[in-house]
């Protein structure tokens, strides 16, 4: 079991990928905003120490800027003891890329997302 801070401002997705981290014994915070994340994974200091923390992080809206939020949040330590897993969708190869070199620890397209979240985020959790 994870406590997952989920970054998905489609909210229609989010809910599905909410839904089945949640099936999966996880602990979600649903969250549209990137502000929201910040706050989120600053309350959680002591979270890490008794738990795995995994970010889920939407590539698909470049909007959203979700790569240079992680890169941020990373420079600030506010990542440390927290696993990131990235989606992005399947035709853009540069999101993929960029998330890549910010450094999250696992990139998958969207539809793997859909089908595999609990079990990307448990081996995610398990350090994997």
């Amino acid at each position: 079991m994870a406590r997952v801070v989920a970054f998905i401002p489609d909210l229609l997705f989010g809910s599905r990928v909410q839904a089945d981290l949640l099936a999966g014994g996880n602990e979600v915070e649903l969250l549209g905003e990137s502000m929201l994340v910040r706050e989120a994974l600053s309350d959680t200091g002591a979270a890490v120490t008794s738990g795995s923390i995994v970010l889920v992080a939407d590539l698909t809206d470049e909007s959203f800027r979700s790569a240079e939020l992680v890169e941020s949040l990373s420079a600030e330590g506010l990542l440390e003891g927290v696993r990131t897993l990235a989606f992005y969708s399947h035709v853009d190869v540069d999101a993929r890329r960029r998330a890549e070199r910010v450094g999250f620890d696992l990139v998958v397209a969207r539809s793997r997302m859909a089908r595999e979240s609990a079990e990307l985020v448990s081996k995610l959790a398990q350090g994997d």
